[in-house]
């Protein structure tokens, strides 16, 4: 795909993620998104975080494009490099865990992460907006452009970091509430909680080897060079 083409695929992707951020925002009339809501907002659930996170990539996917075209690639190093960081360590890995912890769960039992009171709030194409079309969109951007991966020590951490930063997100709202932010938490000891935030970032480190297998496939090795010590 040309330059351009993959420009206005950034810029349509982006403005349908600023529609979605605009739409989901709650309104002090909607008492029903407000209890939602209630004791940490919107920002409690990972797929709002996600939603969030997409828009900000996909923003910063448009604007290398356009400064790519204005000013050369040399000339925005540091926001390529940054926008490929966002990409691998962040983006895909959480928009992918996201996608198969939820439809795996749903399958199981819809109950304990999406009750079936929230189709009366969110209706199924909002449902699918935000837990199934952005998997395909992650999928498409690796294979319309080549990113370059950090090593691994630092592409993990970063992961790692995001990752602990939503489970002492998740324990302070509990402790500062009394409620969890998923019904499924509270069926789980601390044994079985701390067991489930382990594996679940085991898992979320082995999407991001994946993504980075992906995108040798496609592209050959694009991992970031490793600066020399004078």
């Amino acid at each position: 795909m040309t330059r351009t083409a993959t420009c206005i695929y950034h810029f349509l992707v982006l403005c349908w993620y600023i529609f979605l951020n605009c739409h989901t925002l709650p309104e002090r009339e909607d008492l029903k998104k407000s209890k939602i809501f209630a004791n940490g907002g919107r920002w409690k659930y990972l797929t709002f975080l996600n939603l969030f996170l997409q828009n900000f990539f996909f923003g910063v996917a448009f604007l290398e494009d356009v400064l790519n075209r204005i000013k050369g690639k040399k000339d925005i190093k540091f926001l390529t490099a940054f926008r490929d960081l966002l990409f691998t360590s962040l983006a895909f890995p959480i928009c992918t865990f996201l996608f198969l912890i939820f439809w795996i769960i749903i399958l199981y039992d819809r109950e304990l992460i999406y009750p079936r009171t929230l189709d009366a709030v969110f209706p199924a194409w909002m449902n699918h907006a935000l837990h199934t079309s952005i998997l395909p969109f992650m999928l498409a951007e690796i294979i319309l452009r080549p990113h370059g991966y950090p090593s691994k020590q630092k592409g993990l951490t970063v992961l790692a970091a995001a990752s602990l930063a939503y489970a002492g997100r998740v324990l302070l709202i509990y402790s500062e509430t009394g409620t969890w932010v998923y019904v499924m938490f509270a069926k789980l000891s601390p044994v079985g909680l701390a067991a489930l935030f382990s594996l679940s970032y085991i898992f979320i480190a082995s999407i991001y080897l994946f993504g980075e297998k992906l995108n040798h496939w496609k592209w050959g090795d694009m991992r970031q060079p490793v600066k020399k010590r004078n």
